[in-house]
């Protein structure tokens, strides 16, 4: 490959991964109806899809709804499109309107003052490094969330940016939805 060239990355299939990661990929089908080609990607590693999957399916202190708010700043701040399309289509799943999913997008959620210093805090966690301002932080206190709470922010938060990288780094094809450019 020369240097000019751009690699490509593909997804694998069912019958190109692993035993146990067939069987991962049979649940997600029976569960969601197909297996996301980001789902997918991860299991060219042979422990990757499993491990990601327990991370995303750990208990939380924080609702569907809040985690939601949760991706769809942090994928927009990474600039995600693979994840902002999936997360459009989840977000709509769980109550928000096509208009709300594009505001939360942009940090802000004039909709609710509790999401909305949600997302607040979230966008400046990310922008930030983890580094976030006493104003999102006493806003997301203020608002009634707890230490607990900003724990599981974090860990959604690291989800996701694990998510947004390996499609940045890969650009495989989105199988949702395209969502909007903003």
């Amino acid at each position: 490959m020369t240097t000019t060239e751009t690699r490509t990355y593909t997804v694998p299939t069912r019958d190109e991964v692993s035993a146990s990661n067939q069987g991962i990929f049979d649940n997600l089908k029976k569960g969601l109806g197909f297996v996301p080609n980001l789902y997918a990607y991860f299991a060219k590693n042979e422990t990757a899809l499993g491990d990601y999957l327990t991370l995303q399916n750990r208990k939380s202190t924080l609702k569907a709804k809040e985690r939601e708010v949760i991706n769809l700043v942090t994928s927009q701040i990474n600039g995600c499109r693979y994840c902002q399309s999936a997360h459009t289509a989840l977000g709509k799943m769980n109550g928000f309107t096509d208009e709300q999913i594009l505001e939360l997008r942009k940090g802000s959620a004039s909709f609710d003052s509790k999401l909305h210093a949600l997302a607040q805090f979230t966008e400046s966690v990310v922008e930030n490094r983890g580094h976030a301002t006493e104003e999102s932080k006493e806003a997301f206190f203020a608002a009634g969330y707890t230490e607990a709470n900003m724990i599981d922010v974090v860990i959604v938060v690291g989800d996701k940016i694990i998510s947004n990288y390996l499609h940045n780094l890969t650009g495989f094809e989105i199988d949702f939805p395209l969502a909007d450019k903003i």
